[in-house]
């Protein structure tokens, strides 16, 4: 017999050579339907791989991340059987699955597949699977898998084989289609039951531009036709939603390419919504005690060499910059923490001093590759909201339990409150990404986990996800539309205090090394309000959209008037301003629609006499005719209701 441990920490005990699903039945017929892949020991396998020993295992149904990989691999392999049928002289490479769905790479030589084979490609897909062919790993000789790929002068596949250990080799064979493949599949080809094909592009043979441009074709596949339906639909509203059109319509961004790529221009509404953005958190950040600094948009090499940046992203940073002095070299910076260690050794410290919290808004560069780009989310120079905090060990937790706190303020007042907390550590079996000792990282990690589990953070712990000097704490944020974003980070660092030898006398008059946080809630401002751009469809929160009232008055002459309404608000520090165009009030409303203007205020013949507003409201329409102070008083009690206190 052996010993199965599931994931509530139940143990079971099976006959040797019992499968996942033998498993997954013993806990329920209904559960084991819809089991399709799983994880034993931390490492993939089929729902039918015979258990010889004891050990964890973990069932995954679709709605699992492991469920959604075994399936679009398993759907890879049925678009290389496909694209074979179409073009039997392609050469196949690698499919693997991806965040959403999965692509095959393949050679057509001479042959071209573009968008308009995408239906035929997926009604043979579809007949491939209603054959519900099983999926069947077997082990390979490294002799026998090359001959097979030799014989089909396939010199992608050979080259794959010929870095690969004999003994190590498996194929997988369904219908009459094998494949090079190192397992992690569905049952049967039958579960899948709904297919489109999304793209296709040019892919280089291991990414290399010196190699043979290949064929890559997207896919995305689900085990019921209305998955497929909803994903469709989500695609469509997330295409309204995307920052880089909306930026473009509310009149936030623009890019040059005589400015350059990745270097986004601020229009004056985008500006201005950036600098309420930034006195927000600085108001915040004062009250918990920061204090704002300003460091220079370069550093001399030697800074990033002796932060150890340098040595780790050395490669991705633009080229030195070089002065008429001899051997002198800047760059541009590409951290803002080196920076900060040396405002910190200004002067010497007492413990009475600590902790020193430096904040700053430091716009930093970094050299991403042109294909890497993407509107606001990857750029090459951009805005971190970037704080350094230097406390004593015993100051630490408390400290992290601040920002915390800060970070959770952040989410709440711009409608982010879906999220998940995730813990990064380092990746124990690869010491040579990081630096610092391991009892350093250790104690850095366990402080982490220990603020997440005081705070009641919803968290998951990541190895391998740390940064290289030392473990943090990312805030992992959902939208509107269900997608996971990264914003906000927290991270604790023992090692760059030491790399600059930073310190601070004691209560026993001895030197001693300050812990440094890193964090920043926005993360970058350039990704952060594309995020908020996505989330909110560009309807920001009332305290912070461009323009929260327009005025529409229905003629010239109540232009006057319009005036005085417009200065009652700007008084009232309402940002407000009037459309005195010379078009129908109809069309001056579906203008201030698509514009996303919270309110509209229509001023006409009754309204002048009255001195009153007749008031519109983004997406629900007429809320009725108010004084100019109960109009006031209204947008107040709005922006007090998105807009925590802290």
């Amino acid at each position: 017999m052996i010993k199965i441990t599931l994931p509530d920490g139940s143990i079971k005990e099976f006959t040797i050579n019992s499968t996942p699903m033998d498993v997954a039945k013993s806990i329920s017929e209904g559960f084991a339907r819809n089991v399709i892949s799983a994880s034993f020991n931390g490492t993939t396998v089929e729902t039918t791989t015979p258990l010889t020993t004891d050990g964890s295992l973990v069932l995954f149904t679709f709605n699992d991340d492991g469920g959604k990989k075994a399936f679009w691999h398993s759907s890879a392999h049925v678009l290389a059987e496909t694209i074979l049928s179409f073009y039997p002289n392609a050469k196949l490479t690698i499919g693997p699955a991806i965040d959403n769905g999965f692509y095959y790479d393949v050679d057509l030589g001479e042959e071209v597949l573009s968008e308009n084979d995408f239906g035929k490609l997926e009604k043979k897909f579809l007949e491939i699977a209603r054959g519900k062919h099983e999926f069947s790993m077997r082990s390979v000789s490294k002799a026998d898998a090359l001959s097979l790929y030799k014989e089909e002068n396939n010199e992608y596949k050979v080259e794959l084989i010929e870095n690969l250990t004999d003994g190590d080799i498996t194929f997988c064979d369904h219908s009459n289609f094998t494949d090079l493949c190192r397992g992690g599949h569905i049952p049967n080809t039958g579960i899948i039951k709904a297919v489109k094909i999304m793209n296709v592009a040019g892919a280089y043979w291991r990414g290399d531009e010196n190699n043979n441009q290949l064929t890559r074709v997207y896919g995305i596949s689900f085990p019921k036709q209305k998955m497929l339906t909803e994903y469709l639909e989500l695609l469509e509203e997330a295409k309204k939603r995307d920052h880089r059109k909306l930026g473009k319509e509310l009149e936030l961004f623009t890019f040059s390419q005589k400015v350059g790529a990745g270097l986004p221009l601020w229009l004056p509404k985008g500006a201005a919504l950036r600098a309420r953005l930034e006195d927000f958190l600085k108001a915040a950040q004062k009250k918990a005690g920061y204090e704002m600094v300003m460091t220079p948009h370069i550093g001399q090499k030697e800074l990033y060499v002796t932060s150890g940046h340098y040595e780790k992203y050395g490669e991705d940073s633009f080229q030195a910059i070089k002065t008429p002095k001899m051997d002198e070299e800047f760059l541009l910076k590409p951290m803002n923490c080196p920076h900060h260690c040396e405002v910190y050794n200004f002067k010497p410290h007492s413990y009475k001093d600590l902790p020193k919290r430096f904040a700053e808004f430091g716009t930093v560069y970094r050299y991403e590759q042109s294909g890497e780009l993407h509107g606001l989310t990857r750029v090459r120079g951009f805005t971190q909201d970037d704080a350094h905090i230097f406390c004593t060990s015993e100051q630490l937790d408390q400290e992290f339990k601040n920002v915390i706190d800060l970070v959770l303020y952040v989410f709440g007042s711009l409608g982010f409150e879906d999220f998940t907390a995730q813990v990064s550590i380092r990746d124990k079996n690869n010491p040579d990404k990081y630096i610092g000792d391991t009892e350093t990282w250790e104690i850095a990690e366990q402080a982490i986990i220990n603020a997440a589990t005081d705070k009641g953070l919803n968290f998951v712990v990541e190895e391998g996800e740390a940064a290289f000097y030392g473990p943090k704490l990312d805030f992992m944020v959902k939208d509107a539309l269900g997608r996971s974003w990264q914003l906000g980070t927290i991270q604790v660092d023992y090692n760059l205090p030491k790399r600059f030898d930073l310190t601070y006398t004691g209560s026993d008059n001895q030197s001693h090394r300050p812990v440094m946080i890193h964090r920043a809630p926005f993360g970058s401002m350039e990704r952060f309000i594309a995020v908020l751009l996505e989330h909110t469809g560009g309807n920001f929160p009332l305290w912070l959209t461009p323009d929260q009232v327009i005025l529409l008055p229905i003629s010239d002459k109540y232009q006057k008037y319009s005036e005085k309404v417009l200065e009652s608000l700007e008084n009232s520090e309402i940002r407000a301003l009037v459309d005195n165009r010379s078009e129908k009030t109809g069309r001056k409303i579906r203008d201030a629609e698509v514009s996303k203007v919270p309110f509209m205020v229509i001023v006409g013949e009754k309204e002048e006499q009255d001195g009153t507003v007749s008031v519109r409201k983004h997406g629900e329409g007429d809320i009725g005719t108010f004084t100019i102070e109960e109009f006031i008083s209204l947008i107040k009690e709005e922006e007090s209701k998105t807009l925590k206190k802290f």
